[in-house]
């Protein structure tokens, strides 16, 4: 099979703003679902670590923000983008164990009497833990799109075309 047919199916099933918004209405939906707790079927403000979710998934939009605009302005990539990214690869690994942590939860259903668990924790959890999934998936295909339309980081590249003497 040829590589580049693959790409193309990729360009086809998921286009660079289609992935975009994704990653966006899913960070949306699921700072909003981070404060829901699924035994109580109840919204938790007051915890101080249902808010660690938000405030890291702002690097997420930030580092979204920067791709759109290189790939927008056919630029190259920069060590700004680089550490961006970066610190997604860590924000992934919280992306898994947030999903981890939504199975483990799902899991522990028949731990409890079902007439103590709400009737929402089943749907509620399942989508949650698609969502994360989607989530992870989504963001995997933001790294491709930033190595096929932005490139690799090759700075030693970059740095042989600049030419910081005047002439």
């Amino acid at each position: 099979m040829n590589p580049h047919n693959s790409n193309n199916t990729l360009k086809q099933l998921i286009s660079w703003k289609t992935c975009l918004y994704l990653n966006y209405i899913l960070l949306l939906v699921l700072t909003i679902l981070n404060f829901y707790g699924l035994y109580s079927n109840q919204f938790y403000f007051q915890k101080i670590d249902n808010y660690i979710f938000p405030l890291v998934s702002i690097l997420q939009v930030t580092y979204l923000n920067a791709l759109n605009e290189k790939i927008k302005h056919s630029q190259y990539a920069d060590t700004s983008l680089r550490n961006l990214e970066y610190g997604v690869y860590a924000l992934l690994l919280i992306h898994l164990f947030k999903g981890l942590e939504t199975l483990y939860i799902l899991l522990s259903f028949n731990d409890y009497d079902v007439t103590l668990l709400p009737d929402t924790f089943l749907p509620v959890g399942l989508l949650t833990l698609l969502l994360q999934g989607i989530l992870m998936m989504a963001t995997l295909i933001a790294f491709w799109y930033r190595k096929k339309e932005v490139g690799a980081f090759n700075f030693d590249q970059i740095n042989e075309n600049i030419d910081s003497w005047p002439s």
